[in-house]
């Protein structure tokens, strides 16, 4: 599933410098068709008409097939959204290439349809996912990815808890679920899978109750609320990561404390596809 992040944290560079100059001052994000800007700054929307998306990065981010994935997250690196050494490995070990459509530009900061009224996430929101989650994505540990689409966070998710830990991917497009499992197959997880990495097809707001509790939860898509089987099967001591809301969408952090009951914070203002039925999102 995708988003984009709307709030003030994601810096993206935008190479014109009267772009560049309009961007700083007004702090201005791309999030599909759409533009977020800081309430201060409405009065500069002027300057800002001619901004283009961010597939203007595409030719800085795609120079040589070995190189772009590294390229890719160096520069997340540079604006700050990957500020750990763990995430910056595992996302230069999974491919992100190998995860999109053969014709998509996948090392660029945007989400990518993949099918099925459904995307692959931007770059950026894979690495502040990973950055959120990471201290719950220890060697040893269970991750839980619901809606996993082309098995790209699934696939970092088992790198990272190793093969003593657990990656579950759940997804409610059989055929995206069978793409995920090519995919994670060509990738460095290759050897994790069915031993511990395994992608389920199920209804995602169900979770995955087999090899609950789950030590961490992501959730690629925005829930109206959050399920009540996703909090049932988070460890106590676990964290979950997942967008809330229809129109308006805040990417939520919910900690799980030992005695079961939960803290709940809001990371920054997101745009993500609705987690919803299976026909529902067939439909569009």
């Amino acid at each position: 599933m995708h988003c984009v992040a709307l709030g003030s944290r994601f810096r993206i560079p935008l190479w014109n410098p009267v772009r560049k100059k309009a961007f700083t001052v007004a702090k201005l994000f791309y999030s599909s068709s759409s533009y977020h800007c800081a309430p201060s700054s409405v009065k500069l929307l002027s300057l800002l008409s001619d901004v283009r998306p961010l597939t203007t990065m595409e030719n800085f981010w795609t120079s040589g097939s070995v190189d772009k994935n590294k390229r890719m997250v160096e520069s997340l690196q540079r604006y700050g959204i990957i500020k750990s050494k763990k995430v910056s490995e595992v996302m230069e070990k999974i491919d992100r290439g190998l995860f999109v459509q053969s014709d998509t530009p996948a090392y660029v900061d945007s989400p990518m349809q993949i099918g099925y009224n459904a995307t692959i996430s931007a770059p950026h929101m894979h690495a502040t996912c990973l950055e959120l989650l990471k201290e719950h994505l220890q060697p040893g540990m269970r991750a839980l990815d619901v809606g996993s689409g082309t098995g790209y966070l699934t696939a970092c998710f088992a790198i990272m808890v190793g093969s003593q830990g657990c990656a579950v991917g759940v997804e409610h497009i059989p055929e995206l679920a069978s793409f995920s499992i090519e995919n994670i197959k060509k990738s460095s997880a290759s050897s994790l899978f069915e031993g511990s990495l395994w992608v389920h097809v199920t209804d995602g707001r169900l979770g995955w109750a087999e090899l609950a509790p789950y030590d961490a939860i992501h959730v690629g898509a925005a829930a109206p609320e959050i399920p009540n089987a996703l909090i049932e099967q988070l460890k106590p001591g676990g964290r979950m990561v997942i967008p809330v809301g229809t129109i308006l969408q805040d990417l939520k952090v919910i900690d799980k404390k030992l005695d079961g009951s939960l803290s709940i914070r809001t990371e920054t203002s997101v745009r993500y596809v609705p987690l919803t039925s299976k026909d529902a999102q067939l439909r569009g």
